[in-house]
This record gives structure tokens, sequence and C-alpha cells, in this order.
């Protein structure tokens, strides 16, 4: 397996954005962006993405030098339009917002109209943890998720991402998609040759299906939990509390008429996505020492039989320090290297 140095495949993104057509500080910005995906393992999010967001600014579905714009705020929310900029632009913009709120009010709810894809949401969350605060972050996406009973995508991936502050810089980061698995995942299925696990898509019968790229054509993702006897609903209903938070809050398209993200989109999707930030001190005093507590004693479970028990992972919050290079597998990083 291939393996580039981190400051290489950071170097490679930010100069092939710039190529793209956006400024320095949005290239420097959303090249950050894609390289904690990689660096911490979500490589469905990360280079793998490069492609798409340099199409969309020479398609003129984004605009690389947009500022967003605050259209009406009080002293804990905001409504703002992102006005179709870079997923990196909007969230650093949104965020920041959130975060000044809460540290002036204990809360700050930012709800924003007209954005494009903003990379892992988990990386949104961990910019108010790093300040301290309890962080969230959501976006609507393309109509991929198939409700229990239904035949026709119509809600999305609709993620839902929480960060929160341990004592000892310790922290939780909880990232995750309604479906099952993002598209992203089943993407990468594809370029390791490797079918689906059981439980991820239907084909285009609306059958369920293992094979990865009949998956990604048909695009039809079950939600979190699968089919109706596993509980999918569960997954469904998740999907739908975003879409409320997201395109209900801030006036975006709602996910069933957004147009599919891909090379040959024409139009901007106005996806609806949400920042929040919450200060805990607001709250019972010793908020770092529970979670520390939570966090000790999950990762201290006795392990199942088969292997090792699941432990929650790090955030990759010290990345620089911790990671000399990504590995990848050949046809991910020949992929990236042609959409220069």
């Amino acid at each position: 397996m291939p393996e580039v140095r981190v400051e290489e495949a950071q170097r490679f993104m930010q100069e092939s954005l710039l190529a793209g057509g956006a400024p320095l500080t949005e290239a420097m910005a959303h090249a950050d962006l894609l390289l904690h995906a990689d660096v911490v393992g979500h490589y469905s999010h990360g280079m793998n993405r490069l492609e798409l967001y340099i199409n969309d600014m020479k398609s003129g579905v984004c605009n690389p030098h947009a500022e967003p714009i605050i259209l009406k705020e009080t002293a804990a929310t905001a409504w703002v339009d992102g006005c179709d900029g870079l997923g990196a632009t909007v969230g650093n913009f949104s965020m920041a917002l959130a975060i000044k709120k809460a540290k002036e009010c204990g809360v700050g709810w930012v709800a924003v109209k007209r954005c494009n894809h903003y990379g892992m949401a988990g990386y949104w969350a961990l910019k108010a943890e790093k300040e301290g605060l309890i962080g969230m972050s959501f976006t609507n996406s393309s109509p991929i998720l198939v409700p229990t009973r239904a035949k026709q995508g119509t809600l999305g991936t609709n993620p839902i991402s929480m960060a929160a502050p341990a004592t000892g810089g310790d922290s939780i980061v909880v990232d995750l998609a309604t479906t099952t698995a993002a598209m992203g995942k089943v993407e990468m299925q594809i370029r390791k040759g490797e079918p689906l696990p059981e439980g991820w898509a239907l084909g285009p019968d609306c059958e369920p299906t293992t094979d990865a790229q009949l998956a990604f054509d048909a695009g039809k993702l079950l939600p979190l939990g699968g089919l109706e006897k596993t509980n999918g609903y569960k997954g469904y209903c998740l999907s739908a509390m975003v879409e409320v938070l997201c395109s209900g809050l801030s006036g975006s398209r709602a996910t069933h008429n957004v147009p599919q993200w891909s090379h040959s989109q024409t139009e901007p999707p106005n996806l609806g996505q949400c920042f929040v930030a919450l200060n805990p001190e607001c709250f019972a005093p010793g908020f770092g020492d529970r979670i520390a507590d939570c966090l000790q004693h999950w990762r201290n479970l006795e392990p199942v039989s088969q292997g090792e028990a699941r432990k929650p992972k790090a955030s990759g919050k010290g990345r620089k320090g911790s990671f000399d290079g990504l590995r990848g597998e050949d046809s991910l990083l020949s992929t990236s290297l042609l959409s220069k």
C-alpha cells in the first residue's frame, strides 16, 4: 500500500484547489478539512473528494470567492446565507459565529442556507470542543437514503456530529451518517474491489445488494440499522430529524429537491447546514471530569472473546505530531493525482 507524507498530501490538495480557482486562504482551509478526514482514517471524506470540489468550482456550482452573510440574528442564534461558497469557507464562518455566541450567552445556534458539501461533519464539532465547548453540526445532502417501506431515495446521509471536552485534554467525538454507511464508503469498496457488507444498500430492483458498483449506480442507501427487520426505521427517523434542523431552519432545499453531487452537476445544491456550540459551564460543575470518567470506563471494558472490544477512537487533534504519512489504495491516489 503506497504511503504519502502528510505535508505532501496537504501541499497537493492546496495547489489543486488553487488551480481550481480558490483563493489561497480558502484553499488552505479546505485542504485542512480534507486532510483531517484522511488522517483520522475516514478516507471517503478526504482526498477522495478533491476532484468533486474542484469540478464544482470550475462548473460554477461553487463560488470559491463567496463570503457568507448574516441575514438575521439574536444573542444566541443566527440565520446565514452561505452564498454557494466552499464548504470550509461557510463552515469556518458559521462555527466561529456559534462559538462567539456560546461564549457570550451559553449557546450559539447557526442555521445556514445555500451551502455546498462541507466534508466530515465531526471536523466542525471539534472546532467548538477545542474552545472548551460542546460542538454539534448537521447537514442535509442528496436524496440517496431510501426510507423504510419505500422504493425511492428521499432523504440523505444527513450526518450527526458532536464533540465534547474532557479533563486532561481528552475528548469524545461522535460523527455518523444516518444511513448505514455514507456513499463515500461505497466508493472506497469499489476502489478496493471488495463487496459491501450486507445491509448497506439496495440495487436498482430495490433488493439488498453487496455489489458495490451496482449500489453506487443505483444510489439507494439503507438507513442506519438497515432493513425494517433490523430497525432501519430508526435511522430514517434520525435522518428526518437532521432535515428539520437543516432545511427546516435555514430555508434551504429539502433533501428530496437537492441534485445529486456529480461531475455533471450544473446548479448549486443549496444545502442546509447547522452549527451549534454549547458552554457546559452554564450547567452542573464537573462536566469534564464526568466525561473523562465515562471515557475511562468505556475504554476499560472487558473485550469480547473473539477479539478486542471496540474502543472510542482518538479525535486526531494532535495529528501533526503523531502522524507522518497517509496510506491509501493505489486507485485512490492515482485518481486524485489525475484530478489536478
